[in-house]
């Protein structure tokens, strides 16, 4: 299937944010647009707005200026759908109601051709359950940009349980020659992202919610070690906690209130609140005029320890912390005495330094333990987090501290918690993932795909499950549900089997 002919008109319907956001780059892919909107002189209004961008984008040396011209001159508003009846794509971008969608895509039924490709830009309906107004519920298709959409190139293309393939074929195709890069999906609550991204938000509220760390600690660690552009409590300031807190209410309904998406009660207490983020000044962060930025914990200097035992062959994460500490010059004495089943750092009084897998430090049985949370990448990351148990020594604690910023990081001391941060983050988006592949939603690549591009993550899902080996993760995962039997942390089905499945192949 051909992408929508250049010459072909295109109609958004909806002149906000995002309406306008795709009207623009429907009109800098070389499309005629008419722009409509029911509110009187909202439509001319945005016609303005986008004009104003494209001027930026001439004043930046993005567009020149005959391009501009030629833009301006494509953009036309509309009072009526019925003016609409050339247009060969029409996208919705109106309110988050389904009512209003359905009662507008039954009107341009009756207006447009046959031919006419029709799309909704929902991120949280039921694209199924909107085509189900249509006479032809087959001509209709998600397309979900992300804001702002001239920036951010990923678009959802779902597929209702109507959509005929070959719809959502042009809906593909005209995506990328719009420059966009699109994946499929199926209709399912949240799609892929919105579905996926969940414990990213939900982790680190119920992390706060148990005292494990602060806000800023845990945005730091998130993003100093994990590698994400953003924490998940500026992230969510910025986005507004009730556009947040609403997204993922209305997934954890649409699972019939399934456990691993319930929502937090300490983001309700802040909606409540009125609290919700840069809009109104407070979020998790104060955000008036004069309030400084909330500070994550850091640890103040410690002295690291000349020498280090290694017990077991180092694998995984904590390989590259041994080897970091050989390029400091830190003296490493390696113990492969048979029967030490786990590989860990002896620390100067015997505490036992590993990478937390799910379990807490006070768990370990064999003597006091801290744990450290995974990162990204140990060599380039700016920042790691330990938890010791209660019982570990104070010099230990100060002894592993002092190793890390030997090797040029900060550190921030949580509490004793199952999984610590960015391990039980990465764990669950694994888990999310791959349920979400074996139910349908979309394969794994565009998965991974959709993660990077539309929440800007360091790696997709699975390409985190590579990195880190599925046992890994089925094992945080069964030591979280655990410490947590509610079914928020039990792997996944696909998971297991994929788990089982290594450990068969590594016996063979």
């Amino acid at each position: 299937m051909t992408a929508l002919a250049r010459s072909s008109p295109v109609a958004v319907v909806g002149s906000g944010t995002m309406g306008r956001g795709i009207a623009q780059v429907a009109l800098l892919a070389g499309h005629p647009v008419r722009l409509h909107d029911a509110a009187p002189g909202r439509a001319e209004e945005a016609a303005e707005a986008i004009a104003a961008r494209l001027d930026r984008l001439v004043h930046k040396g993005q567009l020149t200026g005959a391009d501009r011209d030629a833009a301006r001159a494509r953009l036309v508003t509309v009072g009526s759908p019925a003016d609409l009846a050339d247009c060969g794509l029409v996208v919705e971008a109106v309110l988050e109601q389904m009512d209003v969608k359905q009662a507008l895509f039954r009107q341009l039924e009756d207006i447009v051709g046959g031919d006419c490709l029709l799309a909704t830009n929902t991120s949280s309906l039921s694209v199924t359950a909107i085509g189900g107004a249509l006479r032809d519920p087959g001509r209709l298709v998600g397309m979900h940009f992300f804001n702002p959409a001239p920036l951010l190139p990923l678009v959802e293309v779902v597929s209702g349980a109507a959509t005929r393939e070959a719809a959502a074929d042009r809906a593909h195709e005209t995506a990328r020659v719009w420059g966009k890069t699109p994946v499929r999906c199926a209709d399912t609550p949240g799609f892929v992202v919105n579905r996926i991204a969940r414990p990213f938000y939900a982790e680190a509220f119920r992390l706060h919610e148990e005292r494990a760390a602060d806000p800023a600690t845990i945005d730091a660690v998130l993003k100093e070690s994990g590698g994400f552009a953003m924490g998940p409590f500026e992230l969510t300031d910025l986005i507004g906690q009730d556009v947040n807190e609403a997204v993922t209410r209305s997934v954890w309904e649409a699972f019939c209130h399934d456990p691993k998406f319930a929502p937090s009660p300490a983001q309700r207490r802040l909606v409540a609140a009125g609290r919700l983020g840069r809009k109104s000044g407070h979020g998790w962060y104060d955000h008036t005029a004069d309030a400084a930025p909330a500070p994550p914990h850091t640890a103040e200097p410690c002295t690291a320890p000349d020498a280090i035992g290694v017990h077991a062959r180092p694998e995984g994460p904590l390989a590259a912390v041994v080897e970091l500490a050989e390029e400091a010059g830190i003296a490493v004495t390696r113990d492969r005495t048979p029967g030490v089943a786990e590989p860990f750092i002896a620390l100067p009084k015997g505490t036992r330094l590993t990478v937390t897998q799910g379990e807490t430090a006070l768990e370990e049985l064999d003597g006091p333990a801290i744990r450290l949370d995974l990162a990204l990448d140990y060599r380039t990351c700016t920042r790691v987090a330990l938890a010791p148990g209660a019982d570990a020594p104070p010099e230990d604690v100060r002894a592993a501290i002092g190793l890390f910023q030997r090797l040029g990081k900060k550190v921030s001391v949580v509490a004793d918690t199952p999984g610590m941060i960015v391990a039980r983050t990465v764990a669950m988006l694994v888990d999310f993932a791959m349920d979400a592949e074996a139910r349908g939603v979309a394969d794994r690549a565009d998965i991974d795909t959709a993660m990077r591009l539309g929440v800007n993550y360091p790696r997709g899902p699975f390409e985190w499950c590579e990195e880190l080996g599925v046992r890994w993760v089925w094992q945080t995962l069964t030591n979280l549900h655990s410490a947590y039997p509610t079914g928020r942390y039990s792997p996944s089905v696909p998971l297991t089997q994929r788990s089982t499945l290594a450990y068969k192949q590594g016996l063979a």
